[in-house]
């Protein structure tokens, strides 16, 4: 049998997948947290971005390329599971069932939700027609992006929809990092509790990270 089409394989791919994805949120979170420099910072980095739009898409849709095996995998492990007979299945004693475990499938289909949503809500501008970034530019001639997130964001329905969002990705990357120590074999007595002490970390300084922009505009911290 084909090593992708056992479960050790699957879980590999998975593991791999989500390194990558890890990544790309503390990249994204450097970017988006220039608006804390204002119009100056996130306008700058926008402009960086629009000024080299093969490289961008190139990258965005590898992302989304690592995204979309992530979840496939996640689907094919999950129908698995659910097929396979309760004798003789074993389960690690240092991944005891937590809410963070228990509900991985359906964090990681709200955070997909948000993906898409996310994508037609910043980058295809699409959700929010009242302001389109690349059609008002600011007074340097770049895209108004400083603008656009303090509008939208404003809202508090956009803003719950983020904060969300954001704890469900954080439930899913606390459980998740412990899934791929433990597909790596780095899963000893020893070592499991740092692993989970990592894995709450990181969900913590993501999740803070990223619900700290649209708190700073609600409270008027980051404003026009």
């Amino acid at each position: 049998m084909r090593f992708i089409d056992t479960s050790i394989g699957k879980k590999v791919i998975m593991a791999v997948t989500g390194i990558a994805l890890v990544k790309f949120l503390f990249i994204h979170l450097i970017g988006n947290s220039t608006i804390f420099l204002g119009p100056e910072g996130i306008n700058a980095y926008a402009k960086g971005l629009h000024s080299l739009p093969p490289i961008v898409w190139g990258f965005r849709l590898i992302m989304l390329l690592i995204f979309g095996i992530h979840i496939y995998f996640a689907v094919q492990l999950t129908l698995d599971n659910k097929k396979a007979k309760p004798i003789g299945y074993s389960v690690d004693k240092n991944l005891a069932a937590t809410f963070s475990g228990k509900t991985m499938i359906w964090t990681g289909l709200i955070i997909l939700g948000f993906v898409i949503y996310h994508l037609l809500h910043f980058t295809l501008q699409i959700t929010s027609p009242y302001f389109i970034a690349s059609s008002h530019p600011d007074n340097f001639g770049r895209p108004d992006v400083f603008k656009m997130v303090i509008l939208s964001f404003q809202k508090i329905s956009i803003a719950l929809i983020y904060a969300l969002s954001i704890t469900a990705l954080a439930l899913h990357l606390s459980h998740g990092v412990q899934s791929i120590f433990q597909t790596l074999g780095l899963n000893g007595d020893y070592l499991m509790p740092k692993i989970k002490a990592l894995g709450l970390a990181l969900a913590l300084i993501l999740s803070i990270g990223y619900l700290s922009i649209p708190a700073a505009i609600q409270l008027g911290i980051i404003s026009l």
